[in-house]
C-alpha cells in the first residue's frame, strides 16, 4: 500500500481509468467477434465490419488501445472481408471441378495402397 499522498491519488486515478478503458476495449473485442461471425456466415458482414472499425477507432481515440493496434486490427478485418467477398465468385467455379476431384483422389488412393494381408497369410 502506498504511503505517499500523490501515489495514493495516482492509484485512485489509475483504477478509474482502468475501468473506463475496460469498457472501450471490451466493446471493441465484442464488435470484432461479431464481425468475424458475420463474415464467416456472410450475413450483413459489411455493416458489422463497419461497426467493429468504429469501435476500434473509438477505443484508440480514448486511449484504451494504441492507434497502431487499432489500425492493425482494422486492416485484418478489411482483409478478411475482402477475402469473403471475393470467395463466392471463386466458390461457384470451384464447386463444379471440386465435385469431380474427390472421386479421382479416392480411386488413386485405392490403386496406390498395397493390399492388406489377412491373418492366415501372416
Amino acid at each position: 500500500m502506498a504511503n505517499i499522498k500523490s501515489q495514493i491519488k495516482r492509484n485512485r486515478q489509475n483504477e478509474k481509468r482502468r475501468l473506463r478503458n475496460r469498457n472501450f476495449r471490451g466493446a471493441a473485442r465484442t464488435a470484432i467477434k461479431q464481425a468475424h461471425g458475420a463474415v464467416s456466415t456472410a450475413d450483413n458482414s459489411q455493416a458489422s465490419v463497419v461497426a467493429a472499425i468504429s469501435a476500434l477507432d473509438r477505443a484508440a481515440q480514448k486511449g484504451a488501445i494504441h492507434a497502431r493496434n487499432a489500425a492493425r486490427r482494422k486492416s485484418r478485418l478489411m482483409k478478411l472481408l475482402g477475402k469473403a467477398e471475393a470467395q463466392p465468385a471463386i466458390a461457384k467455379t470451384a464447386t463444379k471441378t471440386a465435385a469431380k476431384a474427390p472421386a479421382k483422389k479416392a480411386a488413386a488412393k485405392k490403386a496406390a495402397a498395397p493390399a492388406k494381408k489377412s491373418k492366415s497369410e501372416k
